[in-house]
Order: structure tokens, then C-alpha cells, then sequence
């Protein structure tokens, strides 16, 4: 979104923070990562993506098409990321790369007052308790079919076809909005 609304009051308790982990989750193409980039530009922070937090084809379930995070490593996420980051330390990221299979040569991130984790999944049950602020993004249906067209192209297809449903899946189990400190609608034009 180009223009955030630096008044509100979900982005307002993000700015007011002067330590802590931030939870961005949210449907897909709703400004999750935006949000994020923006939210670094004005604070003194380090974001992170669960889209680094992929399993391998062979550590996931055979099922995990249609199990919502059954193809995610939360718990490498919570140990290797949320853990450090909630202590104050440095830490190692070492992100899978979907389209080569493997993993990135790992990186050392230093500690930052704030660490920002953006992504689907990333205020997962398994997750809450790490985070000292929480905040869902979500935009109207037909938006987001908007942007994921813009967005992917040809593969909008699979966005739609399976992407959606685990995540709306996955929000109304755990009802991961209702847990959230706050909830964030964006509009036309992110």
C-alpha cells in the first residue's frame, strides 16, 4: 500500500513499541509484506518471512495440500527465529529456496530492538506465545483477486485453487483474527 494510514491505531502500537517480536498474518495478497517494508523503513527492526519456513517436499505430510501449514517448518521457525529474537540475540536464518529445493547458505542477523515475522502462518497457534503484538491484514475478496492476478500472473490459478481455502481453512480453525491484537483492511490499490 503506498499511503498507510500512520494513525492508526494497529500501526500506531507497532510504532509505540520499543522492543519486541510483531506477528503479521493475513490472507494472501492482502499487504502483508508491504506493510512490513514500511513498518522497517520507520523503525529500527529486522523482518522476516515464513515463506523462508517452507518444509522440503520429503519432510512434508502427504497430505499437505490440504492441511492448512502442513507444509511449513514452525518449528524450526519458533526455535531458529521467535526464540532469539523474543532473548534480544542475533539470529541464523537459513531460508529454503522453493524453486532450487534447498536451503540458502545461512546468514547471521544481528540483534534489533524489533523483529518482524510477516506471512501466512506466522500467528499459528504454535506461534502466539512469542509475540508481544499481533496484526491481521485482510482486504475485500474481490481485491485480492485483483492484486493475486496482478501479482502471479498465470499462476493466480493456484492462489485461488488451493492457496485460498488452506489459508480461509486455517483462519477459521484457529480463528487466527480473533486472536490477533488488530486487524488491518486494506483497500483498492495496494
Amino acid at each position: 500500500m503506498a499511503d498507510w494510514n500512520w494513525n492508526d491505531p494497529a500501526l500506531r502500537a507497532v510504532l509505540s513499541l520499543r522492543a519486541g517480536v510483531v506477528g503479521i498474518d493475513g490472507r494472501c495478497g492482502s499487504g502483508k509484506t508491504t506493510l512490513a517494508a514500511a513498518l522497517a523503513a520507520r523503525l529500527p527492526c529486522r523482518v522476516l518471512h515464513t515463506d523462508d519456513f517452507y518444509l522440503p517436499p520429503a519432510g512434508r505430510r502427504a497430505d499437505w495440500q490440504q492441511v492448512p501449514a502442513a507444509n511449513m517448518d514452525l518449528e524450526r521457525l519458533r526455535r531458529e527465529v521467535l526464540l532469539p529474537a523474543q532473548a534480544g540475540q542475533p539470529i541464523m536464518l537459513r531460508a529454503y529456496r522453493c524453486a532450487a529445493g534447498d536451503y540458502a547458505p545461512p546468514v547471521t542477523l544481528p540483534p534489533a530492538p524489533i523483529t518482524i515475522l510477516e506471512g501466512s502462518y506466522s500467528c499459528h497457534p504454535a506461534l502466539r506465545d512469542c509475540y508481544d503484538l499481533t496484526l491481521f491484514v485482510t482486504c475485500p475478496p474481490q481485491e485480492q483477486a485483483r492484486r493475486l492476478r496482478v501479482r502471479e500472473g498465470e499462476r493466480a490459478a493456484a492462489f485461488f485453487a488451493r492457496w485460498i481455502p488452506l489459508e480461509e481453512g486455517y483462519f477459521a480453525r484457529d480463528e487466527v483474527q480473533a486472536h490477533c491484537n488488530y486487524t488491518i483492511t486494506t483497500e483498492e490499490s495496494t
